[in-house]
């Protein structure tokens, strides 16, 4: 009996070794995984000290997003700003909400991008539990587009109360409507687990400015995306506030084939 119970306990104590040292390999692997993976990651993003922020690597288009947040918004400033190799080439506006809400920084916005000669886009925050046709008539009698004018966009990011199928119908109406006026396929922005959750299967089709700056990573999406807002605590000299930062995912081929290229009537 003694040299059984011996034996078992030798057995037992091979097994529980075994196991420990597989789960220090196992956890060792891991953390070690994720140093290399963070740093690497890390390594894609250059520091631009004049913006506060580090930019993703590898791309040449550089823009910003603003609203009445940022307040009045010295936009002669902005398009002079240049950082390192870095300038700004365009900026996205918030224009409307809902079905009756205008940004009071919108006029001003978008006439002074043009001024300055900035590539400009126009957006609107749609309140899923709305009307889409009506939230789009609502941005189109604010958002005269011209040529070299970036194609609206649909900013979704919450089912507002709404069912999933509720949401998608108010998304579908606006996108269709303002598609059949400005005669151009619109933008829809949101963030990678939102459009991954309810989006995908429907909007394809749709250009995608996707929000993903909780990790330095290229958004997580399993299909082609426009822009990329990276980050939204960047510093741009003309604004008071800090600012979301995005990049676009090509050359200034595929930029300039995005654009407007004809008038609206």
């Amino acid at each position: 009996m003694a040299r059984k119970s011996r034996n078992q306990f030798n057995k037992f104590t091979i097994v529980m070794l075994l196991f420990i040292g597989g789960l220090v390999v196992y956890l060792f692997y891991n953390n070690v995984r994720q140093f290399f993976d963070a740093d690497a990651a890390e390594n894609n993003f250059t520091m631009y000290p004049g913006f506060g922020i580090a930019l993703p690597n590898g791309y040449k288009i550089h823009g910003i997003d603003v609203s009445r947040y940022q307040k009045r918004v010295n936009w002669p400033v902005v398009s002079r700003m240049s950082e390192g190799n870095i300038r700004l080439g365009f900026a996205f506006v918030k224009a409307t909400e809902g079905g009756s809400f205008t940004d009071a920084q919108f006029k001003r916005n978008w006439r002074k991008l043009q001024e300055n000669r900035m590539v400009r886009g126009a957006y609107h925050f749609l309140r899923a539990s709305g009307n889409g046709k009506k939230q789009a008539r609502h941005f189109i009698n604010t958002v005269t587009l011209l040529p070299g004018d970036l194609p609206p966009v649909l900013d979704i990011e919450t089912l507002d109360g709404t069912t999933t199928t509720e949401m998608q119908n108010a998304v579908s109406d606006w996108l269709t409507t303002v598609e059949a006026h400005y005669h151009v396929k619109p933008i829809i922005y949101t963030n990678a687990a939102f459009y991954n959750l309810y989006l995908d299967s429907k909007f394809s089709d749709y250009p995608l400015w996707i929000a993903h700056y909780q990790e330095k990573r290229q958004p997580r999406v399993s299909r082609h995306w426009y822009f990329w807002q990276h980050n939204e605590s960047g510093r741009v000299n003309g604004i008071d506030a800090f600012v979301d930062f995005n990049v676009f995912n090509g050359d200034s081929s595929d930029f300039k084939s995005l654009l407007i290229t004809q008038k609206i009537k």
